[in-house]
Protein backbone atom coordinates (compact mmCIF):
# COMPACT_ATOMS: atom_id res chain seq x y z
CA UNK A 1 0.00 0.00 0.00
CA UNK A 2 1.32 3.39 -0.81
CA UNK A 3 2.17 5.22 1.97
CA UNK A 4 -0.42 8.34 0.54
CA UNK A 5 -3.01 5.63 0.71
CA UNK A 6 -4.39 2.43 -1.06
CA UNK A 7 -3.64 2.99 -4.98
CA UNK A 8 -6.32 1.83 -7.59
CA UNK A 9 -5.55 0.66 -11.00
CA UNK A 10 -7.76 0.55 -14.09
CA UNK A 11 -10.21 -2.34 -14.17
CA UNK A 12 -12.81 -1.32 -16.90
CA UNK A 13 -12.75 -2.74 -21.11
CA UNK A 14 -9.08 -2.99 -22.00
CA UNK A 15 -9.74 -1.67 -25.22
CA UNK A 16 -10.23 2.12 -23.63
CA UNK A 17 -6.78 1.37 -21.71
CA UNK A 18 -5.18 0.41 -25.12
CA UNK A 19 -6.27 3.72 -26.74
CA UNK A 20 -3.85 5.89 -24.05
CA UNK A 21 -1.18 7.06 -25.17
CA UNK A 22 1.99 8.39 -23.74
CA UNK A 23 1.40 12.35 -22.98
CA UNK A 24 -2.36 12.67 -23.08
CA UNK A 25 -3.22 11.86 -19.52
CA UNK A 26 -5.09 15.10 -17.79
CA UNK A 27 -3.75 18.78 -16.92
CA UNK A 28 -1.89 18.42 -13.83
CA UNK A 29 -2.43 20.45 -11.32
CA UNK A 30 0.01 21.07 -8.42
CA UNK A 31 -0.12 25.01 -7.26
CA UNK A 32 -2.47 27.27 -6.77
CA UNK A 33 -0.87 29.12 -9.80
CA UNK A 34 -1.35 25.86 -11.57
CA UNK A 35 -5.14 25.90 -11.47
CA UNK A 36 -5.75 29.48 -11.90
CA UNK A 37 -3.81 29.30 -15.01
CA UNK A 38 -6.14 25.83 -16.10
CA UNK A 39 -9.44 27.60 -15.15
CA UNK A 40 -8.66 31.03 -17.55
CA UNK A 41 -8.20 28.72 -19.97
CA UNK A 42 -11.71 27.47 -20.06
CA UNK A 43 -14.71 28.57 -21.50
CA UNK A 44 -17.41 29.93 -18.73
CA UNK A 45 -19.66 27.16 -19.91
CA UNK A 46 -16.94 24.58 -19.95
CA UNK A 47 -16.86 26.13 -16.29
CA UNK A 48 -20.04 24.93 -14.74
CA UNK A 49 -19.74 21.29 -15.92
CA UNK A 50 -17.94 18.94 -14.01
CA UNK A 51 -15.09 17.59 -14.87
CA UNK A 52 -12.98 14.10 -14.59
CA UNK A 53 -9.99 14.25 -12.16
CA UNK A 54 -7.69 11.39 -11.03
CA UNK A 55 -5.20 12.08 -7.99
CA UNK A 56 -2.09 10.46 -9.52
CA UNK A 57 0.29 8.68 -7.69
CA UNK A 58 2.34 11.81 -6.71
CA UNK A 59 -0.37 12.97 -5.00
CA UNK A 60 -1.80 15.82 -7.98
CA UNK A 61 -5.11 16.63 -9.15
CA UNK A 62 -5.39 15.99 -12.59
CA UNK A 63 -7.96 17.23 -14.56
CA UNK A 64 -10.03 16.68 -18.50
CA UNK A 65 -12.76 17.04 -19.59
CA UNK A 66 -16.38 15.78 -18.53
CA UNK A 67 -16.86 12.59 -21.05
CA UNK A 68 -12.91 11.90 -20.71
CA UNK A 69 -12.02 8.65 -19.57
CA UNK A 70 -10.69 8.40 -16.19
CA UNK A 71 -7.83 5.94 -17.46
CA UNK A 72 -6.76 8.66 -19.99
CA UNK A 73 -6.59 11.14 -17.40
CA UNK A 74 -4.55 9.53 -15.48
CA UNK A 75 -2.15 8.34 -18.61
CA UNK A 76 -2.98 4.48 -17.81
CA UNK A 77 -1.63 4.74 -14.19
CA UNK A 78 -2.49 3.53 -11.26
CA UNK A 79 -4.75 6.22 -9.18
CA UNK A 80 -4.95 7.33 -5.15
CA UNK A 81 -8.55 8.83 -6.47
CA UNK A 82 -11.00 8.81 -9.19
CA UNK A 83 -14.37 10.81 -10.43
CA UNK A 84 -15.98 14.07 -10.99
CA UNK A 85 -15.71 17.66 -9.67
CA UNK A 86 -17.06 20.82 -10.36
CA UNK A 87 -15.72 24.12 -9.12
CA UNK A 88 -17.38 27.88 -8.76
CA UNK A 89 -16.07 31.18 -7.54
CA UNK A 90 -17.21 32.17 -3.83
CA UNK A 91 -15.52 35.72 -2.30
CA UNK A 92 -13.10 35.76 -4.85
CA UNK A 93 -11.68 32.34 -4.81
CA UNK A 94 -12.15 29.10 -6.92
CA UNK A 95 -13.98 26.03 -4.20
CA UNK A 96 -15.21 22.81 -5.46
CA UNK A 97 -18.94 22.52 -5.31
CA UNK A 98 -19.20 18.99 -5.82
CA UNK A 99 -17.64 16.19 -5.77
CA UNK A 100 -17.62 12.40 -6.66
CA UNK A 101 -15.91 8.76 -6.83
CA UNK A 102 -17.60 8.29 -9.65
CA UNK A 103 -15.35 6.15 -12.11
CA UNK A 104 -16.20 3.18 -13.13
CA UNK A 105 -13.05 2.20 -14.99
CA UNK A 106 -10.93 2.96 -11.65
CA UNK A 107 -14.25 2.25 -9.08
CA UNK A 108 -12.61 3.51 -6.18
CA UNK A 109 -13.66 2.87 -2.64
CA UNK A 110 -15.20 5.96 -0.93
CA UNK A 111 -11.81 5.89 1.71
CA UNK A 112 -9.80 7.41 -1.19
CA UNK A 113 -11.55 10.89 0.00
CA UNK A 114 -8.06 11.43 1.90
CA UNK A 115 -6.38 11.56 -1.19
CA UNK A 116 -8.17 14.07 -3.00
CA UNK A 117 -8.60 16.30 -0.31
CA UNK A 118 -4.95 16.31 0.45
CA UNK A 119 -4.67 17.53 -3.29
CA UNK A 120 -7.30 20.20 -2.89
CA UNK A 121 -5.66 21.61 0.04
CA UNK A 122 -2.49 21.57 -1.64
CA UNK A 123 -3.76 23.75 -4.52
CA UNK A 124 -5.45 25.79 -1.80
CA UNK A 125 -9.40 25.29 -2.95
CA UNK A 126 -11.99 25.44 -0.87
CA UNK A 127 -13.90 21.98 -0.42
CA UNK A 128 -15.92 19.86 1.15
CA UNK A 129 -15.26 17.56 3.92
CA UNK A 130 -16.09 14.60 2.17
CA UNK A 131 -17.38 13.64 -1.75
CA UNK A 132 -20.40 14.80 -2.01
CA UNK A 133 -21.49 12.32 -4.22
CA UNK A 134 -20.31 9.10 -3.08
CA UNK A 135 -20.30 5.66 -5.22
CA UNK A 136 -19.88 2.30 -3.88
CA UNK A 137 -18.61 0.13 -5.92
CA UNK A 138 -18.19 -4.10 -5.27
CA UNK A 139 -17.27 -7.14 -7.13
CA UNK A 140 -19.13 -10.14 -7.09
CA UNK A 141 -17.95 -13.11 -5.36
CA UNK A 142 -19.88 -15.09 -7.31
CA UNK A 143 -20.36 -13.73 -11.16
CA UNK A 144 -16.94 -12.03 -10.85
CA UNK A 145 -19.12 -9.01 -12.03
CA UNK A 146 -18.47 -5.36 -10.95
CA UNK A 147 -21.43 -3.74 -9.57
CA UNK A 148 -22.52 -0.33 -8.10
CA UNK A 149 -24.43 -0.65 -4.51
CA UNK A 150 -27.39 1.19 -4.63
CA UNK A 151 -29.25 2.30 -1.49
CA UNK A 152 -27.28 -0.12 1.08
CA UNK A 153 -28.44 -3.07 -0.72
CA UNK A 154 -25.54 -5.06 -1.00
CA UNK A 155 -26.94 -7.81 -3.70
CA UNK A 156 -25.82 -8.56 -6.83
CA UNK A 157 -27.67 -7.06 -9.59
CA UNK A 158 -26.24 -9.78 -12.37
CA UNK A 159 -26.50 -12.93 -9.99
CA UNK A 160 -28.48 -11.99 -6.98
CA UNK A 161 -25.86 -13.03 -4.83
CA UNK A 162 -24.48 -11.49 -2.05
CA UNK A 163 -21.71 -8.75 -1.74
CA UNK A 164 -19.20 -8.21 0.44
CA UNK A 165 -19.17 -5.27 2.62
CA UNK A 166 -15.93 -4.53 2.47
CA UNK A 167 -14.50 -3.16 -1.02
CA UNK A 168 -12.97 -5.65 -3.46
CA UNK A 169 -13.01 -4.54 -6.85
CA UNK A 170 -9.26 -5.09 -7.28
CA UNK A 171 -9.55 -8.71 -6.36
CA UNK A 172 -10.14 -10.52 -9.59
CA UNK A 173 -8.63 -9.85 -12.95
CA UNK A 174 -10.20 -6.97 -14.55
CA UNK A 175 -13.29 -7.72 -16.88
CA UNK A 176 -14.18 -6.36 -20.39
CA UNK A 177 -17.15 -4.46 -18.36
CA UNK A 178 -17.34 -1.56 -16.59
CA UNK A 179 -18.67 -1.12 -13.24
Amino acid sequence: MNVRGRSYRYVGPADLKAAVRPGSGGRRIGSAADFAHWAAEQAAAELLEPFTFVVGMDGALKLAPRRSEHVACAGGEHVLSAGEISFTREADRWVVDDVSNQSTGYCPDVVSWPAVARALDAIELGRPSHFTHHVVFRRCPACQECTIVREDDFICVFCGSDLPEEWNVDAAPPHDRRC
